[in-house]
């Protein structure tokens, strides 16, 4: 009719009628996308997860497509891309804190990783169920999960960096239980492991080389600092915070939060809202409802506090920065 606006992008079935066109992968596409994914997870460490959704989720499609017409060796690989997809897909809803969603992707990936016997990817996506659970207050679930993730990386041979971040992941879980002696028994495995892997890097999975030694620091003191033990944690994640890349910026507002949260347990009210403002700034320069709630929710702890100059001025700034 006149007057109406003319469509300049294509309906969803003809988007995907044009997709089967060139949907014949090759050796080549399997390159491309395989680089996608880790451009994927860079943006995501840089920016969050949250904005990256649309994106991985579709590309995630089409490679579900692209899954139909292929055979053989490349069938299996094109699987393997499609399994760490369906994982970055429920790691950016993991990010925005839509859970339920998260779960379905990540039950996808576990699903696709058991169809390639890949039980070392399997181990991955538990690792990532694990942490989902603990955030979802089902922390008995999170520790089930991070043992049978153990187990099967356990089957795929010796990869004892992977063994130690699986056993930080149980330390999370533990220390949520308040489960001190759990805690600390997982976080010991989790040192024993990494220093057993320094001989081991060039046979360990592309997505655990992020689990380096500032990592390993980081998340033990973030275990500590959820089981209450603040002067353990405080030092351990300042030393992680001080070696940190500068673009690591949401792993660096997630880490100043639990810094602050040591130093508000500790009473130590300048240095919390010193680094609170840290994670503010970090938080407002990326798109991750996940980190930005840890801010809002310090603030509510800080609540009896309210009257004190560095909280007041603290919420000023997060009313300047987050509306």
């Amino acid at each position: 009719m006149p007057g109406e606006p003319q469509r300049t992008e294509p309906a969803e079935e003809l988007d995907d009628l044009l997709a089967l066109v060139d949907g014949r992968a090759t050796r080549s596409t399997l390159t491309a996308l395989r680089s996608s994914v880790q451009d994927y997870w860079r943006r995501d460490n840089a920016h969050g997860g949250a904005t990256l959704r649309p994106a991985v989720v579709g590309h995630l499609r089409y490679v579900g497509r692209l899954l139909d017409s292929a055979e053989g060796g490349l069938r299996h690989d094109l699987q393997g891309v499609a399994a760490e997809l369906a994982r970055l897909s429920g790691w950016a809803y993991f990010d925005a804190r839509q859970y339920s969603t998260a779960r379905t992707y990540f039950t996808q990936a576990l699903k696709l990783s058991h169809m390639q016997g890949d039980s070392l990817f399997m181990a991955n996506v538990l690792s990532c169920m694990s942490l989902l659970a603990t955030y979802d207050g089902n922390p008995n679930d999170a520790v089930a999960l991070a043992c049978r993730a153990q187990d099967a990386a356990r089957a795929a041979g010796e990869q004892p960096l992977v063994m130690s971040m699986l056993y930080l992941r149980e330390a999370f879980a533990h220390a949520t239980l308040r489960d001190a002696q759990a805690c600390h028994q997982a976080v010991d495995r989790s040192r024993d492991q990494y220093e057993r892997s320094r001989g081991y890097e060039a046979e360990e999975p592309f997505w655990v080389h992020y689990f380096d030694e500032t990592k390993l620091l980081v998340d033990t003191g973030i275990a500590y600092a959820r089981l209450g033990e603040p002067a353990r944690a405080e030092p351990l994640i300042t030393e992680g915070l001080r070696r940190e890349n500068a673009d690591q910026q949401r792993g660096r507002a997630f880490h100043a939060y639990w810094l602050a949260s040591a130093q508000l347990q500790l009473g130590k009210l300048d240095e919390a809202c010193t680094s609170a403002g840290l994670a503010l700034d970090l938080t407002a320069a990326i798109d991750s409802p996940r980190v930005s709630g840890h801010v809002q929710e310090l603030h509510r702890r800080m609540l009896p506090y309210a009257r004190e100059a560095p909280v007041l001025a603290f919420e000023q700034r997060m009313r300047d920065a987050l509306g």
